[in-house]
């Protein structure tokens, strides 16, 4: 494994930003940026070994601070949505910006994907972290966030995501990368195929935030037990799907044991032969099929992308759960490590 660093700009705030690639022998590599402790590239062949990049993003460092994708980034300290903007911890409530319609989302408009991080090689691995101050953004306690990604010889991407507080606060940390197994730039996931570990969905409000229900996926849209082309049923006339323009959703993944690796998602591209499968020690994923990509900035295919241009598979806790005490806890206290786990894992069929 070949580990490479390069200064790649500037942030807002004077501070270097760094571009880091890991290529393994194979020729397949994977580039990640300090700015929100990033994923700007993953490169992996084609049923034909033909090698691209299947992740979006931009081609300047510019272009990833404040996007509305979120492209490729680590989103905090509150990865998903929070309603209102307010939560009660121990009997205080807190209250945080409002960025998206009513509600909190990716930890607001300062959140942790438009940081520039500290960063480091360590061994066969690159560390970024992130000190966040009690009181940013509104949240309380000092927490300190590292994100550790490693690439292996057989093109599987980990990434542990842990976190430390000193007082009693919420946490739910991803990755927000979108893939198009295609090759970014090369048109829309809708033929892509999907298969989602999960028998159940939350269903949410208009604003989507979930009710604190958990339904069956069987007879619906949101049914992906078994492969299913994510443009199927994306036009039905369905609540989930009407809200956010396609799905916008989270899926408890089944046989989810703290601690413990389980698939989460599969995704298979036929015109390429690329095939992912995500694995997690999250409780949920949400899958956002790129409903909003319009309009964000040139990507490094020369053009913005255009809507369902990419998914996002976010392996993470679930929306909104500070509210929510039926839902996996969200509260980090002092003493305590969260600790998460991401793998993607590439290959070809």
């Amino acid at each position: 494994m070949k580990i490479e660093k390069e200064i790649w700009g500037k942030g807002p705030d004077g501070k270097e930003i760094l571009l880091y690639t890991l290529k393994n022998e194979k020729g397949s590599f994977v580039r990640l940026s300090s700015i929100g402790a990033g994923i700007v590239s993953i490169a992996v062949p084609d049923k034909d070994g033909k090698i691209a990049d299947v992740v979006l993003g931009y081609p300047v460092p510019e272009s990833y601070f404040a996007d509305g994708p979120c492209a490729g980034k680590c989103p905090g300290r509150y990865a998903n949505r929070i309603a209102k903007g307010k939560f009660t911890l121990d009997g205080v409530e807190y209250s945080l910006p409002i960025n998206n319609g009513p509600n909190h989302l990716h930890g607001g408009p300062d959140g942790f994907q438009n940081k520039v991080w500290e960063s480091r090689i360590d061994r066969e691995a690159v560390e970024f972290m992130y000190f966040s101050e009690d009181g940013e953004a509104g949240y309380p306690g000092n927490l300190k966030v590292v994100a550790r990604y490693s690439w292996s010889e057989d093109n599987a991407l980990s990434l542990t995501l842990t976190a430390m507080t000193d007082k009693p606060t919420v946490v739910n940390l991803t990755n927000h990368a979108y893939f198009n197994l295609n090759g970014e730039g090369n048109g829309d996931i809708l033929g892509h195929e999907m298969k989602i570990n999960a028998s159940v969905y939350l269903p949410t409000d208009e604003t989507l935030i979930p009710t604190g229900e958990a339904d069956p996926v069987a007879g619906t849209p949101m049914d992906f037990l078994e492969f299913k082309e994510i443009g199927q049923d994306i036009k039905e006339d369905f609540p989930a799907l009407n809200y956010g323009k396609g799905y916008d959703n989270c899926f408890m993944i089944d046989g989810f044991e703290p601690g413990q690796l389980q698939s989460a998602v599969k995704l298979y591209a036929p015109e390429s032969g690329r095939l992912l499968e995500v694995l997690t020690t999250q409780p949920a994923v949400q899958v956002y099929t790129g409903n909003w990509l319009a309009g964000c900035p040139v990507g490094k295919c020369g053009r913005s992308y255009f809507d369902y241009e990419g998914v996002a598979i976010e392996c993470q806790h679930c929306p909104d759960s500070p509210n929510k005490s039926e839902f996996p806890t969200t509260t980090l206290r002092p003493g305590e490590t969260f600790t998460e786990a991401i793998i993607w894992q590439f290959s070809v069929k």
